[in-house]
């Protein structure tokens, strides 16, 4: 496998289990307040709802990381970089309000970047 795809994957598979993490800690609150059955985490119906969950969380970090990403190229502090003399797509400063944001957009896109210097 390509060193790009399995970044993507690694990057897909960590906001799945911040989602899922996010989740369960949700649910312990919730049982609390809440009485279910036992019988009600062994359903088709719960592990249905916990992979739509997890999905659409994914779903949703992607569009949050796009629209930093956006924000990011708009106010230059994401730049492309010429494809002739750089390995890399594009270089995001240091000083980015949401750059971790912005990383995890290139990282889910497969896109490669370079940190840039002050």
């Amino acid at each position: 496998m390509k060193p790009v795809t399995v970044d993507m994957l690694r990057a897909h598979l960590l906001v799945a289990s911040l989602t899922a993490a996010g989740a369960e800690a949700l649910l312990c609150v919730a049982l609390l307040v809440l009485p279910v059955s036992q019988h009600f985490f062994g359903s088709m119906s719960f592990r249905l709802v916990a992979i739509a969950v997890i999905a659409g969380g994914v779903i949703v970090a992607r569009e949050f990381a796009q629209a930093a990403f956006a924000v990011a190229v708009e106010s230059h502090h994401a730049t492309p970089v010429d494809r002739s003399a750089w390995p890399v797509e594009f270089a995001v400063t240091p000083d980015c309000p949401r750059r971790w944001l912005v990383i995890l957009h290139l990282r889910l896109t497969g896109k490669p970047f370079v940190l840039a210097g002050l």
